[in-house]
């Protein structure tokens, strides 16, 4: 038993100092945050093992299917309190996502923002802060703003902090997301936090990406692409 103890101690102190170490340019993370940032790589993988929140969904008729209420009629306020009109979103696609600061995918900031870089000219990505799984994201719209700018150089558009599924406190844009009489085809609402929703530059919504499919994977490339 006291060498288990020192063997654990040992071990524990190690991949404190490696954690510490990997995320020595972080400025306001918590320990939590800096811990699950370096299990990212791990959750993702484990993920793809087992399947575990990693399933697409597509629209099987994007070319002709029509949504029943349109994507551009929606607007929202952004965390700075300024408006967001989807009209202007018209001939983008958009891939919306529900986020938080203490999840296991919270390094999905980093991808994503790659993802803004590289296709901005085409790609409008807006992220929605929520608390809806296990109080994931406790803090408030500056305080997820300074989070997400400080650590990951977020520069895409973050909703004011919202809920996301299905009850009385979501948010209009998840309830045209998740509700087939509005989008036409999909029920299918966030699984965890950073699940991901790909509408197209008509407004319809082609893809259902759960929190396991990294934004920098070759599906959601090829959607974007396509």
């Amino acid at each position: 038993m006291i060498r288990f103890l020192k063997y654990f101690s040992i071990s524990l102190a190690t991949f404190i100092s490696f954690v510490l170490f990997d995320n020595r340019n972080t400025t306001n993370m918590t320990f939590k945050q800096k811990m699950l940032k370096t299990l990212y790589p791990a959750i993702l993988f484990f993920g793809k093992l087992t399947g575990a929140n990693a399933s697409i969904t597509k629209n099987t008729n994007p070319m002709t299917s029509s949504p029943i209420t349109s994507f551009f009629d929606l607007e929202d306020t952004l965390n700075n309190g300024s408006k967001i009109d989807f009209k202007n979103l018209k001939g983008k696609k958009v891939l919306i996502v529900n986020t938080a600061s203490n999840c296991g995918y919270t390094n999905q900031y980093e991808a994503l923002q790659s993802l803004y870089k590289k296709y901005g000219n085409k790609l409008e990505i807006i992220g929605y802060p929520s608390n809806d799984f296990k109080e994931q994201e406790k803090g408030d719209d500056k305080t997820i703003a300074a989070f997400c700018t400080i650590n990951y150089g977020v520069s895409f558009p973050l909703a004011k902090k919202s809920g996301v599924l299905k009850n009385s406190h979501q948010n209009p844009v998840f309830g045209w997301l998740t509700n087939l009489n509005q989008n036409g085809w999909n029920d299918k609402a966030p699984v965890w936090n950073f699940s991901k929703y790909l509408i197209n530059e008509n407004g319809v919504l082609t893809h259902v990406f759960e929190p396991g499919i990294s934004p920098l994977s070759k599906e959601v490339i090829e959607a974007i692409e396509n």
